[in-house]
This record gives C-alpha cells, sequence and structure tokens, in this order.
C-alpha cells in the first residue's frame, strides 16, 4: 500500500469532509493530509528513511495516525507499542527492533533519561504534547514544516511495521509486515466482503498498536469515517455508537462483553448499526437475541485471523452468517486443516488451522527459531483447532495448548466455555487443564460472575452437567473479580494455569 498516494486520492475526492472524529471534534482529510505531510517532513528533517525504526507508544489519538501515515509516507518502520506496557517493558521490545526513535505522551512516569539509558540504539525521544528537556517537541517545531510532502514511490515488500504480539505464550514475538500486507485487512473488509460502503461510519476503540486498531487507522484512507477512541470505555462506546450512528464495529471480546453488562445498554437504540465482529466470542442465543433488541438491523458476527496473517482473512458473508461458524475463508488464502504429522484432515474433523498466502508474515524480526517453529514450507501453522463443515464454514474449537486430556479423552477447552457463558450470571469465564494424579487432567473454570450476581460451584456445575458430557464437566471452580488479559484482550491462560 502506498499511503501517500492514496490519502492524496481520497483528499481530492473528499476534500472538506470528515475523516475521523476524536473527543467530538472532526478532522477533515484536507487537515488530515496537512498534519500527515507535516509530520512527514519533520521526520525527514531529523533523519527518517526507509528502514528507520520509529516506535509509537501513547493512547489513540490524532497525532498517532499523523505519525502513522508520516512513517508511511517515508517507508520506514512503525513499531507500535501498547500503551498499557510499563516504561520498563518496553525496553526489551525497544532493544531487540534496535528502534531510532520513539513518539510518545508525556505521563507521571515519564523519565526521558532512563528510556535513553537504556535503550543504546534510540537517537532521540519525540513528545506530541508539551515540552521535556532532552526530548523533542512536536508542539514546538512542527508548524515550521511544509504542508507539502512528495507521493513517492513504495517498495511493497519493504518492512513497513513490526508488532509485538503479547500473544499467550509470554514471549513476545515481532510480527513483520510489508508494505502490501496494510492492503490485506482493506482487501478482505472492503473490497471483498463489502461490510463498508462509502460513508460510512466505524468506531475505533481499539489500540492502533494492535491489528484491528491499525485497521481502523486504514479505514480512513478508504472513505470510512472513523470515530477514533482514546481507550476503550464501555458507556464512551455505547454513547459513540448511538450518536455518530456508526454502521459497523470490530470488537475483542472482552469490549463487547463489557458493553452489554450496561444497565444503559437496554436503554440505547442502535437502528444504523448493520453489523458487529467479535472477534473470537462464544456467542449464545442469548446473547444475539439480547443484542438485536438494541441493534435490530444488525448481524453479529465473528470472524479469524492473526497478527501474522494481517487479519481478518476469514469471514461470513453478511448475507449468509452460520451460528458458531468465523465464516469462510478469502480466495487468496488458503486454509487446511491437518493432523499432528501436518497431513490434511477429512471435512468435518478437527485439526490444526495451517494458513498460506501473501498476507502471511514473512517471520518474526530478528526471531529465526520462532519463525521456523511457526512457518514452514510458507505455511503459518497457526496453533487453534478447528474444522470445516459442507460448505466450507470455518469453526474455531480451540488452541492446541486449549486440549485438555481427561483420562485418554479430548475437551476442548472453548467447548466448555461456551456452555458457561450461557449461564446468565456469568460475566466471563477461562477454562484450563490442571494435573491431576489419577485422570492426567482435569477441568478447572474460573469464571467472573456479572455484577451483583451470586453463583456457587454446585450451581454451575448442574448446570453443565445438563449440556456436556460428565468428563467434560469441571471439576474445579475458582469464582475471580477479573481475569488475566494481555493488551489486545485475550485471556492469559499461561497465567491461570
Amino acid at each position: 500500500m502506498n499511503v501517500g498516494k492514496i490519502l492524496r486520492e481520497i483528499v481530492e475526492k473528499r476534500k472538506d469532509e470528515v475523516a475521523f472524529v476524536f473527543k467530538d471534534v472532526e478532522y477533515s482529510y484536507k487537515i488530515l493530509e496537512e498534519n500527515v505531510n507535516k509530520y512527514a517532513n519533520f521526520f525527514k528533517d531529523i533523519g527518517v528513511k526507509k528502514g528507520t525504526k520509529v516506535a509509537i507508544y501513547m493512547f489513540n489519538n490524532p497525532e498517532y495516525i499523523y505519525t502513522y501515515f508520516a512513517i508511511f509516507k517515508n517507508e520506514a518502520i512503525a513499531v507500535p507499542l501498547d500503551h498499557r506496557l510499563k516504561t520498563e517493558e518496553i525496553f526489551p521490545l525497544l532493544n531487540h527492533c534496535g528502534a531510532e526513535f520513539l513518539v510518545t505522551m508525556p505521563t507521571k512516569e515519564f523519565n526521558p533519561q532512563l528510556i535513553k539509558n537504556n535503550i543504546p540504539s534510540l537517537k532521540n525521544i519525540i513528545i506530541t504534547k508539551g515540552e521535556f528537556e532532552g526530548c523533542i517537541s512536536l508542539g514546538k517545531v512542527i508548524d515550521n514544516y511544509s504542508t507539502e510532502f512528495p507521493v513517492l514511490d513504495i517498495d511493497e515488500n519493504s518492512i513497513s511495521a513490526i508488532f509485538y504480539t503479547s500473544g499467550t505464550t509470554g514471549i513476545p514475538k515481532g510480527v513483520i509486515w510489508t508494505y502490501k500486507h496494510l492492503d490485506s485487512p482493506i482487501e478482505t473488509i472492503c473490497k471483498y466482503y463489502q461490510y463498508f460502503k462509502e460513508r460510512d461510519v466505524c468506531v475505533c476503540p481499539i489500540p492502533f498498536s494492535h491489528n484491528g486498531g491499525i485497521v481502523g487507522v486504514l479505514l480512513i484512507l478508504f472513505d470510512v469515517k472513523v470515530v477514533v477512541m482514546e481507550y476503550y470505555h464501555p458507556l464512551e462506546l455505547l454513547r459513540n455508537l448511538q450518536k455518530y450512528n456508526v454502521t459497523g464495529i470490530f470488537l475483542v471480546p472482552t469490549m463487547f462483553i463489557g458493553m452489554m453488562e450496561l444497565k444503559e445498554f437496554e436503554k440505547v437504540q442502535l437502528p444504523n448499526l448493520r453489523w458487529a465482529a467479535v472477534f473470537g466470542a462464544p456467542f449464545s442465543p442469548d446473547v444475539i437475541k439480547r443484542f438485536n433488541q438494541v441493534a435490530p438491523n444488525a448481524i453479529l458476527l465473528s470472524g479469524y485471523g492473526l497478527t501474522e496473517s494481517a487479519a481478518p482473512n476469514v469471514l461470513p458473508p453478511l448475507e449468509k452468517v452460520k451460528f458458531g461458524s468465523v465464516g469462510k475463508p478469502v480466495p487468496w488464502v488458503e486454509v487446511k486443516i491437518v493432523d499432528a504429522d501436518g497431513v490434511e484432515v477429512p471435512q468435518g474433523e478437527v485439526g490444526e488451522i495451517i494458513m498460506k498466502g501473501w498476507p502471511i508474515t514473512p517471520g518474526y524480526y530478528n526471531q529465526p527459531e520462532l519463525t521456523a517453529e511457526a512457518i514452514k514450507d510458507g505455511w503459518l501453522y497457526t496453533g487453534d483447532l478447528g474444522k470445516f463443515d459442507e460448505e466450507g464454514y470455518l469453526y474455531i474449537v480451540g488452541r492446541k495448548k486449549d486440549v485438555i486430556i481427561v483420562g485418554g479423552l479430548n475437551v476442548y477447552a472453548t467447548e466448555v466455555e461456551g456452555v458457561i457463558y450461557k449461564h446468565p450470571k456469568v460475566k466471563e469465564v477461562a477454562v484450563v487443564g490442571v494435573p491431576d494424579k489419577m485422570m492426567g487432567e482435569v477441568v478447572k473454570a474460573v469464571i467472573v460472575p456479572k455484577e451483583g450476581e451470586e453463583i456457587t460451584e454446585e450451581e454451575i456445575k448442574t448446570f453443565c452437567k445438563k449440556h456436556l458430557a460428565p468428563y467434560k464437566v469441571p471439576v474445579i471452580i475458582e469464582f475471580r473479580k477479573e481475569l488475566p488479559k494481555t493488551g489486545s484482550g485475550k485471556i492469559r491462560k499461561e497465567v491461570l494455569r
């Protein structure tokens, strides 16, 4: 993707129309391009060029968007970091990629000297707000730069970004995206499935450092008005959906659950919402019914893909969404279900999902061993278990590591979670296997009750016995106020184990 070229084209078409909204302030495409060009000129002036790694560490805001696009206009490399990480947590990531510049917004704990002392490769820290000794203050210098910047030719095979995925293993992995990879989510969402039409409205509560967050940024270039949220807040999300007549939204399960749990949720109406994609969520018929009471014209759906595959790569056609399925793969991504030996299994059987095609990452930055483990002969081994039905719809069964072997029988954690989620008092649940001398492993469920609700172990076990075989019923049940999560909202099961 040539961001500079596409930005120029959309500005010529929509110059004075709204590109995005932030804190109820509207920003036109003209304003967007002028600021991006100022940032691009600034970066060029301080030495940013093709291959330069520029880390971004802040909440979602307009400056984040300008920074992303300015990096891409210079054919440099963006290294977005989760704003929820503590300062010392970003040190190993910055050192691993050899970041030369850091764009950030000062916090109470901000200590530029500490950062520089720990990151030898860092040439300068750039702050978007205020002034701080030892840093470049954009507020003081940015207006000295021109609002014009040439549209350069971009090598689609050069690296555009390195995304550090926290994953569930505890080992951060730097997923490489080329400039071609920036096309992948747009090709899927807009051009193939046509989820968005011209001048549709999307709200983005997902951090821009996340695969789903950069999708929100890129949608701006493709005639979608994006309502940018600084950070996720369930009530603010609900307010934005209603106020801006949002037509489509991508969410992670924790965001969707948090919004649905609001007492205000039942009081709003979202007639303009056509679809809501909640990646990785186990829906129950009750949840769908409750959602459609508020959004009567919307389809609740799930999809599939990884940062390693420039997601999404699997989505359902809006005219035929199947309950429990994440949809069909796009034609340019081949998806297979294989057994432990890498042999494709018959339709309907469960195995590991592997993917091949141009959206697959070339690997993990400076991590050849991890790359070799994940990508074999061009196939990305996802670690997810799934199956296809007779119409080619994909169903996610769980993670390979989420298979709990109880007395020699396989129990898929997501199946048990799906049942427990149907309990009216349950807000969140995570199921893991724990060692057992007699059975090898037994099922443990960690449950967060809905606010104001009290649940007993026996109540959950009795409920599960109605829907599950005896060996799948949780033996151990623990109640918590919250579950440990990664920066992108995934439940950290390795912590629970």
